[in-house]
């Protein structure tokens, strides 16, 4: 390729240092479609004959079918994709595939590629994501009613229902939508036509380009147009927040399939065994989703550290961008295909959830609002129900166990109507806030969540 600047061959060792055919074959259809949309745009402006034109659709239509059905493999010497579609053209039409690269450099070549080859692999994520969220959602609208214990610190806190807490995972889902969708948006203009750095002295018409390709318009900036990572860096960004998120949700669920849970029981096809031991039962599936989830943090790092020290324009160093992205989109895809799965079959052990409700003073705060409404202040309320709860635990008894007597010790504003007032499905039912736990907000967040998918 640079064959008359240079008065020696490069080493082996040096071609395969600099080679990067091995991973950025991934891209051969982005190139196959973006060099479609070069030619056609060089016969409209009269750069390419009709018959050099003709050609060329012709030899890459045929490279594309024969790297699809296997008939042709990729050359392991060949620098990357975009010499190695570009020499396999030229050996099949001859000079009409060398006048392909007219008014076009690698630079701005890799750059329309990594966005197209970014924009489909992300929409896949987006519609992984649409489908988990309604997983998710389907599981939260058959457990409205279902009552488990919330936590804060990881120590029972308040009663919630299972609902309400699979919604949460919802509201995080659909962030994670649209923090990719936002990033799409941004990066959805053609950089081709910036050629290496300067744009070029020939008559193209980019938008021509840009429209053909489906972009809302073109890099407005030549160097910026070679040099731009950032939608790497967005788009990995988003990726480590899902990852974040499955494995928060991971955990949970790791958790709550414990025997000191119980909380869920995962399908046998989600889980594995114990190679010695019979009775073990392994949310691996899981555990890889929260394992994997430092891989996707560690591309993001890398595409920020091999970005932070680079002069405009183009440098060798932003082939180091793809194997990152490449691995990070790659890897929530897979975590995200594995999840679907595993909540659709997952069964929730309703009457496991709601025992666990029962211990641990969960009602606590309700007995407080019920002084604090008939004009106690709430920090003596809370006060004397500390005491309360003081006392059965030396007692080893729940706050409904407490004869009406006993709190009349502490309290005369205590009436028999309490026992009511701290009942789970009362505590529960009688949040009216907006977002909170009752039955009509969970009911409300399940009509939100589906207005945004649906």
């Amino acid at each position: 390729m640079w064959a008359g600047r240079f008065s020696k061959a490069s080493e082996k060792i040096a071609d395969d240092f600099n080679s990067s055919i091995s991973f950025d074959q991934k891209m051969y259809r982005q190139d196959i479609q973006g060099s479609l949309a070069h030619a056609a745009m060089l016969l409209s402006v009269g750069i390419l004959t009709k018959a050099d034109y003709t050609a060329i659709v012709d030899g890459l239509s045929g490279i594309l079918s024969d790297l699809d059905s296997g008939a042709l493999s990729f050359d392991e010497n060949a620098e990357d994709i975009h010499m190695f579609i570009e020499a396999e053209l030229t050996k099949r039409v001859g000079d009409a595939g060398k006048r392909l690269h007219t008014a076009r450099s690698r630079n701005d070549q890799v750059a329309l590629d990594l966005r197209l080859y970014m924009r489909e692999e992300a929409g896949e994520v987006v519609a992984l994501l649409k489908k988990l969220t309604l997983a998710v959602l389907k599981q939260a609208k058959e457990n409205v009613h279902t009552i488990m214990p919330g936590y804060t610190h990881l120590q029972r806190a308040q009663p919630i229902t299972f609902a309400q807490h699979l919604l949460a995972y919802c509201m995080m889902f659909l962030r994670d939508i649209t923090r990719v969708q936002d990033a799409l948006a941004r990066m959805n203009v053609s950089p081709l036509g910036s050629c290496a750095l300067a744009g070029t002295t020939y008559p193209i018409d980019r938008d021509f380009v840009a429209e053909n390709l489906g972009f809302d318009g073109v890099c407005m900036n030549s160097v910026d147009g070679v040099s731009d990572r950032d939608y790497c860096v967005e788009l990995e960004s988003a990726f480590a927040l899902i990852m974040t998120h499955l494995s928060r949700f991971s955990e949970e669920i790791i958790l709550w399939s414990s025997w000191e849970f119980k909380f869920v029981e995962l399908d046998d096809a989600y889980t594995t065994g114990s190679s010695i031991m019979p009775q073990k039962k392994n949310s691996d599936m899981a555990e890889l989703v929260r394992g994997k989830t430092g891989r996707v943090y560690g591309d993001l790092l890398a595409t920020l550290t091999m970005l932070k020290g680079l002069p405009l324009a183009y440098n060798k160093d932003m082939q180091e961008d793809k194997e990152a992205v490449f691995d990070s989109v790659e890897t929530v895809q897979k975590c995200l295909g594995i999840f679907i799965p595993m909540i659709e079959t997952m069964t929730p052990l309703k009457e496991n959830m709601y025992a666990a409700a029962k211990k641990g003073f969960i009602n606590a705060t309700d007995l407080a609002d019920y002084l604090t409404k008939k004009g106690v202040p709430f920090r003596s309320a809370y006060k004397i129900v500390g005491e309360i709860v003081g006392a059965c635990i030396q007692k080893g008894i729940t706050l409904d166990e407490m004869s009406l007597e006993e709190y009349r010790e502490r309290s005369p504003l205590f009436e028999e109507d309490l026992y009511t007032e701290i009942s789970l499905e009362t505590c529960v039912g009688k949040r009216i806030s907006k977002g909170s736990t009752g039955y009509k907000s969970v009911e409300e967040q399940i009509a939100f969540v589906e207005g945004k998918l649906l």
